[in-house]
């Protein structure tokens, strides 16, 4: 016989187990939004410092060795190709790491 107060904690307790099992899941995962901010700030890093390290660099070949042609302006253009191949690399290693997370469960 079944009474009301059983079908309550069974609600209940269903619920809890639906709760914890998100709240583990979110351990588990780190696609949150700190893990997106982070990954956010990743790229952005690796996109600037190779760029400014060219135009450093650039800077100082143009006072040192000057030429027909901007050293800052090439080097530049050279640290931003630079950065962005290399966060393409950051995104696709996450990507890659995101989907086999998905596909794993």
């Amino acid at each position: 016989m079944s009474t009301s107060s059983d079908k309550k904690e069974n609600f209940f307790s269903e619920e809890i187990s639906k709760k914890e099992q998100l709240k583990l899941k979110a351990i588990r995962d780190k696609n949150g939004v700190w893990f997106g901010l982070g990954m956010m700030g990743m790229v952005g890093w690796s996109v600037a410092v190779p760029t400014l390290a060219g135009a450093a660099i650039g800077v100082w070949l143009d006072k040192s060795y000057p030429q027909t042609f901007s050293w800052t302006l090439s080097l530049l253009l050279v640290g931003l190709v630079l950065g962005v191949i290399i966060a393409g690399y950051w995104v696709q290693n996450e990507d890659k790491e995101i989907h086999k997370n998905k596909d794993d469960e």
